[in-house]
């Protein structure tokens, strides 16, 4: 074949080079859409299932297995996958739960917002039916689901913003009593601080975006299942509905998990040390933090999370309970970030009743806890006596 065009070496030249003998120590970042192969066969192969490979990104991709191989380990789950957010995750998971028209969902009463948005008008549109339960009530949890037979229960480890901790084990236990799948929501915990697969949790799911991540630039979501039989219908869900993860921020949150365990055993510590200064503050009426105000949910954290963390954040209620002390509060922060999500390396806050709560009615947040005074504290990696000076002259402002 003679010399090609400049205007065709352009286009080829450089390309499809072979991998090297030496193997990357960093997992290389597959930017790539689609594959070829050297010949037909193999291609045949590929789309039968025969021959395990990649054909298009949407279906997978070296970069995002490597993530996906790594949350599977971590989580010491059968197989994970991973979508382009959170909420995407988390529809995935219930998705592969087969919920058809009439099927209850039971979820804990104080779920993230958006996670009753998607049961309430995704899920919902198709005959689905959402009914919630305080899932700290384990005796009341039992009779609630033995009563209406669910197809799901769907919980978080740590719940937001009231940082409520879930009894995965009686949870699943439960569940599994009527033939019913537990997802949980572990994005607070992080697999470093809980897994829940190993308490009998079916699926785990993971907004990404936060704490596995760790540093606000790349967003994802993560589940994983305890089961291979699963494995179809997360597959499935992501190759139909597209939801697909880009290859950088899979290479993003990949990064992010490796120093997981470091960020967390700090953001634990300061957490701790900022939910006991302001324990008896002047200025604060309660302060929500794990195993702090009850010594029957001490007995659950000892159980579920990894002594003797009680997780990265805090959530105070001010002694002015009002929208306009909880800003005031807020914009008075000079280290600590206002921020829209959480589980970054800085100190954050937020203001559950205007973002993650805003669309429950005043009525629902009132009934759940989440008044306007409240006010949820993502605690970074910083010097806790820093964190600690700037929160204590902002309440004072």
């Amino acid at each position: 074949m003679s010399k090609p065009a400049i205007t065709t070496q352009l286009v080829h030249a450089g390309e499809r080079r072979p991998l090297p003998v030496g193997l990357p120590v960093a997992n290389p970042i597959y930017t790539t859409a689609t594959y070829t192969y050297d010949s037909m066969a193999e291609i045949d192969k590929i789309f039968a299932g025969d021959a395990p490979d990649y054909i298009y990104s949407r279906n997978g991709n070296p970069t995002v297995a490597a993530l996906e191989e790594a949350m599977t380990v971590i989580e010491d789950g059968t197989a994970a996958f991973a979508y382009s957010s959170g909420m995407a995750a988390l529809h995935a998971a219930l998705f592969a739960c087969e919920l058809s028209p009439g099927a209850i969902v039971l979820a804990s009463a104080d779920l993230y917002g958006a996670s009753f948005e998607l049961l309430y008008k995704i899920f919902g549109i198709f005959g689905v039916k959402t009914v919630t339960a305080d899932f700290s009530d384990i005796n009341a949890l039992r009779e609630k689901v033995a009563q209406i037979k669910p197809r799901v229960l769907l919980a978080e480890t740590i719940s937001n913003p009231l940082l409520k901790i879930c009894d995965i084990e009686a949870c699943a236990e439960i569940a599994h009593e009527v033939g019913a799948r537990l997802i949980v929501d572990n994005t607070f915990a992080t697999p470093f601080l809980c897994q829940p697969l190993k308490f009998g949790a079916d699926f785990a799911v993971h907004s990404a975006t936060k704490y596995l991540g760790g540093h606000t630039d790349a967003m994802g979501g993560v589940v994983v299942a305890g089961e291979e039989l699963d494995r179809p219908a997360l597959i499935g869900v992501m190759k139909l509905v597209g939801g697909v993860l880009s290859v950088w921020e899979a290479h993003q949150i990949l990064r992010g998990i490796k120093t997981l365990a470091l960020r967390i055993e700090r953001q634990c510590a300061n957490a701790n040390c900022l939910a006991e200064y302001l324990s008896n503050h002047q200025k604060v009426e309660t302060v929500f933090y794990p195993g702090l105000n009850s010594s029957a949910e001490a007995k659950v954290i000892r159980r579920v999370l990894r002594e003797p963390f009680g997780g990265a954040l805090v959530s105070i209620k001010l002694i002015e309970n009002t929208r306009e002390a909880a800003f005031r509060f807020m914009d008075a922060l000079n280290l600590c970030v206002r921020a829209t999500s959480l589980g970054d390396v800085f100190t954050s806050v937020s203001h559950p009743a205007i973002s993650s709560h805003r669309e429950l009615s005043p009525a629902k947040r009132a009934n759940l806890g989440i008044s306007d005074g409240l006010v949820r504290i993502s605690v970074g990696i910083e010097d806790a006596a820093d964190i600690i000076a700037d929160i204590e002259q902002a309440l004072f402002k």
